[in-house]
C-alpha cells in the first residue's frame, strides 16, 4: 500500500500528540497533502491502519515517502498555517480554490468633473472604489443604471477634453456635458455626492437630499428644475424597489452547495446592504472520492483568508451545508481577520429564501456540467471509433488563420481534452514577414512556431486538426515531419476541409499522412466535436485578428509618421477634436499646434493625405 521508503510505525513513535500542521512528501519531494490536527499522533496514525476503507486515502498513502510535522499552540493556529501551506504548495490530494483573479470595482475619479469607470487592477488612481463586485458583468450593469439616475460623464478623459458639442449621451439625458459647461461646477458636484451615498447603499439617504431640492425649486418657481429632480426621485425609488430583497440591511454571503460525480459548485449571492449586490460560481479542484466535509472546509478556509484578493468579507456567511469543523473555522477565520465572523446554516425568512436560490443555481451549473462531460466524452469515444486509433484522444488542437484583404494577419490554436475547451492553453500568433494574404506562408509560421522547441513529454496533441484544404494540411504535416523526426510520439493531421456550398455537417476530412479524404453523417457526434473545435478555432483567430487590427488602426495613422511620438499626437488630438479633425486639417490649422513646425505640418498632412 504504502511507499517502501517509508516506516510508519517508526515514525509515529516520535510524533506529538499536540496540534499542529503535517506535510507529506513524494519521491520527488513534492507535497501532497498538507493537514492539520488537534491531535497529530492520533490524526496521522490513522492513515496507517490495516483497512482503509476511503479509495482517495488508500491512493495518497501509497504515495507518501516522508513526512513533515510542525506543532502549533492551538487548532486556529493550525488551520491559519494548513491554509498558508496550502496556498505556498498547492497539493494535488487538497481540495484547491483557485480566486487568483482580481476582483472589479467602480472608480469616482478626482477630476474637476469626476467620472464613473470600470476598474480591475492596481488602485493607482486617485479617487474612491466602490466594491469589490464579484464579476465584471455587474459592474457592467450598475454603471448602466447609474447612467440612467445620475447624470455623471462615463466617458474617458481624451474623449472629455476633445468634445466642442454635447455627445449622445446628453441627447438621452444621461449625461449633463460637464465637457462644454452645460453645467454648473456646482451643480455637477452635487450629482457626484449623490452618485457616491448610492453607491455606498444609502439610497433614502439620496431620496431625502433629493425631495429637499425638489421642494427647494418649487418655492423659487424653477419648476423645470422642480421637474428634472421629481423624475429622479421617481427613476430611484423604482430602483429601490427593485433591489430592495431583504428586510435585513447587513452584508452577509450566502452560500449554496452542491457536489456530485467528482465536481463540487460553491455558488455565492454577494447581500450588501439588503440588496443582492451580485452572484458567482466557484469550482474547486476536488481529488477522486474526496467525502463532501473536506469540500466544505476547504473551501471556507482558502474563500476567506485569501487575503491577496482584495475583497470585503461580511460579518456573516449562511451556507446550505453543516460540516464538523465549522465552529472551529468560525473561531480561525475571525482570528486572522481580527474582526466578528460566523456561519450559519439553519435559517428562517429570507435568508432561507436566498439559500433556496443559491442551492438552485449551484445544482443546476453542476448538472450542466456534468451532462456537458459527458455528452463531450460521449464523443471523444465515437471519434476514436471513426478513426480506428489503438489510444485514447487525451489532447486536440486545431489552426485557423485570420486577416482582412491580407492586413493584421493572425493564427489561432484552440487546444480541447477530455472536457472539452482548455481555454487556459490556447494561444494566438501574430504573422509577419509574409506576402498579405498567403494563407499557405501563414500556417507554415504558426505551425513552426508551435513545435520549434518540441521535446518528449512535452505537451503533444493525440490530433491536430488544420482548418483548411488539402495545400495547408500539406504545408503542416511536413513541419510536423520535420519537428517530430526524433521523437517516438508525432500528432495525427487530419484537415477539415469545408464542404459545398460551405454548410455545415457537408466537411471533407483529409488524413495528413495518407491524404485519404473522408466524411462523416450530419448528425454524428463525432462531426459535432470536429465542428466544435474547428468553429472554435475560427472565433479565436479572428477575435485575435480584429483586436489587431483595431489597434494598428487606432495607432499607426499617426504614430507612424516620423516624429510623432505619444506627446506630440496627444497634442494634435487634443488641440484639433479627434483623428478626423488631425485628418481634415489643413498646414495652417496643424501648424497652430503647439510643438508643430512648418515641416512638421506638412510631413503630417501629406502622410495622412497620401
Amino acid at each position: 500500500m504504502m511507499s517502501s521508503d517509508f516506516n510508519a510505525s517508526s515514525f509515529l513513535r516520535t510524533v506529538s500528540s499536540s496540534a499542529g500542521v503535517y506535510r507529506m512528501y513524494d519521491a520527488k519531494d513534492d507535497v501532497i497533502y498538507v493537514g492539520k490536527a488537534k491531535d497529530l499522533k492520533k490524526r496521522l496514525s490513522s492513515y496507517f491502519r490495516k483497512n482503509l476503507g476511503n479509495v482517495k486515502t488508500q491512493a495518497l498513502v501509497s504515495h507518501i515517502h516522508h513526512i513533515d510535522v510542525t506543532l502549533t499552540h492551538s487548532e486556529t493556529d493550525a488551520l491559519l498555517l494548513e491554509n498558508d501551506y496550502i496556498k505556498q504548495y498547492m497539493p494535488k490530494y487538497n481540495v484547491l480554490l483557485r480566486d487568483d483573479k482580481s476582483y472589479p470595482y467602480i472608480l469616482l475619479s478626482q477630476h474637476e468633473h469626476p467620472r464613473l469607470a470600470y476598474h480591475r487592477g492596481p488602485q493607482r488612481e486617485k479617487g474612491h472604489y466602490f466594491g469589490p463586485y464579484p464579476n465584471g458583468g455587474a459592474v457592467r450593469e450598475s454603471l448602466h443604471l447609474m447612467q440612467k439616475l445620475f447624470p455623471i460623464r462615463q466617458c474617458d478623459d481624451l474623449y472629455y477634453k476633445s468634445r466642442s458639442r454635447p455627445c449622445l449621451q446628453y441627447q438621452l439625458s444621461r449625461c449633463s456635458a460637464p465637457c462644454v459647461g452645460k453645467v454648473s461646477h456646482a451643480d455637477y458636484d452635487e450629482q457626484v455626492k449623490l452618485a457616491s451615498l448610492f453607491l455606498k447603499g444609502k439610497d433614502q439617504q439620496v431620496i431625502t437630499a433629493l425631495v429637499d431640492k425638489m421642494e427647494q425649486a418649487a418655492e423659487n418657481q424653477a419648476y423645470e428644475h422642480a421637474a428634472r429632480f421629481r423624475d429622479q426621485i421617481m427613476a430611484l425609488r423604482k430602483v429601490a424597489e427593485q433591489q430592495e430583497v431583504s428586510n435585513n440591511k447587513g452584508d452577509m454571503d450566502v452560500i449554496g452547495v452542491h457536489y456530485a460525480s467528482g465536481i463540487a459548485c460553491f455558488h455565492l449571492l454577494f447581500i450588501r446592504e439588503g440588496k443582492i449586490f451580485g452572484s458567482r460560481s466557484y469550482y474547486p479542484s476536488v481529488p477522486a472520492q474526496t467525502d463532501m466535509d473536506e469540500v466544505l472546509r476547504s473551501f471556507i478556509l482558502q474563500f476567506y483568508l485569501n487575503v491577496d484578493i482584495q475583497r470585503t468579507i461580511p460579518k456573516e456567511v449562511v451556507i446550505s451545508h453543516n460540516f464538523e469543523e465549522l465552529p472551529e473555522l468560525e473561531v480561525a477565520v475571525s482570528t486572522a481577520l481580527d474582526k466578528k465572523f460566523s456561519i450559519k446554516t439553519n435559517v428562517r425568512a429570507d435568508r432561507a429564501s436566498f439559500l433556496r436560490l443559491a442551492v438552485t443555481n449551484a445544482t443546476n451549473a453542476v448538472m450542466t456540467r456534468l451532462s456537458h462531460k459527458n455528452t463531450v466524452e460521449q464523443r471523444f469515444v465515437l471519434l476514436e471509433e471513426i478513426l480506428e486509433l489503438s489510444a485514447p484522444i487525451l489532447r486536440m488542437e486545431c489552426f485557423d488563420i485570420s486577416h482582412t484583404m491580407g492586413e493584421s494577419t493572425v493564427a489561432s490554436c484552440v487546444v480541447f481534452n477530455r472536457e472539452g475547451p482548455h481555454k487556459a492553453e490556447y494561444r494566438r500568433y501574430n504573422i509577419d514577414g509574409i506576402t498579405p494574404g498567403d494563407d499557405y506562408a501563414a500556417m507554415k509560421q504558426a505551425v513552426t512556431r508551435r513545435f520549434d522547441k518540441i521535446e518528449a513529454g512535452g505537451k503533444i496533441p493525440d490530433i491536430l486538426f488544420i482548418d483548411g484544404g488539402l495545400g495547408q494540411l500539406r504545408i503542416a504535416q511536413k513541419i510536423v515531419d520535420e519537428k517530430f523526426v526524433h521523437l517516438d510520439k508525432a500528432p495525427q493531421l487530419i484537415g477539415v476541409a469545408k464542404g459545398e456550398g460551405r454548410k455545415p455537417g457537408l466537411e471533407t476530412l483529409i488524413f495528413g499522412d495518407t491524404e485519404t479524404s473522408f466524411s462523416l453523417e450530419g448528425d454524428s457526434p463525432a462531426l459535432h466535436l470536429i465542428q466544435h473545435i474547428r468553429d472554435e478555432s475560427h472565433r479565436f483567430a479572428i477575435a485575435g485578428h480584429r483586436n489587431r487590427r483595431q489597434k494598428t488602426r487606432n495607432t499607426s495613422t499617426l504614430e507612424s509618421i516620423a516624429g510623432i511620438g505619444p506627446k506630440r499626437r496627444k497634442a494634435l488630438l487634443q488641440h484639433l477634436g479627434g483623428l478626423q479633425e488631425v485628418k481634415g486639417a489643413s498646414v495652417a490649422e496643424l501648424v497652430k499646434v503647439p510643438g508643430i513646425s512648418i515641416e512638421m505640418a506638412q510631413t503630417i498632412h501629406d502622410a495622412l493625405r497620401g
